[in-house]
C-alpha cells in the first residue's frame, strides 16, 4: 500500500509546539489550499481544502520558529486517521497529515518576521545544523525540507507550480 500526499498552501493558523515527556517536540496547525474551475455552466468555482498536520522533532521546532499564520509552505507526509472520545462521549474522527518533510515558501523577509534568521536559507529550506546526532547527513530531501527518517538519496524531478497570490483563501 502506498500512502503519500503533498500539500502546498498556507497556515490557516499560528503553530502550535508542545512536547511529549519523551522530550520530542510535536507542532500542529493546519493548511488551505485551493483548487479553481469552470463549472458546465461555465461559472467559475472555487474550491478550497483544509487540512490539520504534525510534524515532529526538530522539523517541529524549526517551524514554530519561522512559520505564521499565512505562510507559504510545501507539506509532505502521509495521511493517518485519528480517533478520540469526546467529553460528552460520543466518537470523533478526522484525517490530518503527518508531515515527513517541509519546506518554506515565504521570501526570507516575511519568514524574519517570524522570528531568528538562523539557519534560514533565500530558497525557503531550513538548513539543519551538523551537530544534530539524531539525523543522518543525507537526511535532507530532494525538496530540501527536513526528513524524520534516514532514507538513500534520490534524484526527483518536480513541476514548477505557478501560483497567483488572490488563488490562495488565506
Amino acid at each position: 500500500m502506498y500512502n503519500k500526499v503533498i500539500m502546498l498552501g498556507n497556515l490557516t493558523r499560528d503553530i502550535e509546539l508542545r512536547y511529549l515527556p519523551s522530550g520530542s517536540a510535536i507542532a500542529k496547525s493546519a493548511i488551505a489550499s485551493s483548487y479553481k474551475y469552470k463549472s458546465s455552466t461555465g461559472e467559475q468555482k472555487d474550491e478550497v481544502c483544509f487540512l490539520d498536520f504534525n510534524i515532529f522533532g526538530r522539523s517541529a521546532e524549526v517551524a514554530n520558529q519561522y512559520l505564521k499564520k499565512g505562510s507559504k509552505v510545501l507539506l509532505e507526509g502521509r495521511l493517518v486517521f485519528e480517533q478520540w472520545t469526546a467529553q460528552d462521549g460520543s466518537t470523533r474522527s478526522r484525517h490530518s497529515l503527518r508531515v515527513d518533510t517541509m519546506k518554506m515558501l515565504d521570501s526570507k523577509g516575511d519568514s524574519m518576521n517570524a522570528g531568528d534568521n538562523q539557519g534560514y536559507n533565500p530558497q525557503g529550506s531550513y538548513n539543519q545544523p551538523a551537530s544534530n546526532q539524531y539525523d543522518e547527513p543525507s537526511s535532507q530531501d530532494s525538496y530540501g525540507g527536513m526528513n524524520n527518517q534516514a532514507k538513500p538519496r534520490v534524484e526527483q524531478r518536480i513541476p514548477e507550480i505557478d501560483i497567483d497570490e488572490d488563488e490562495i483563501p488565506f
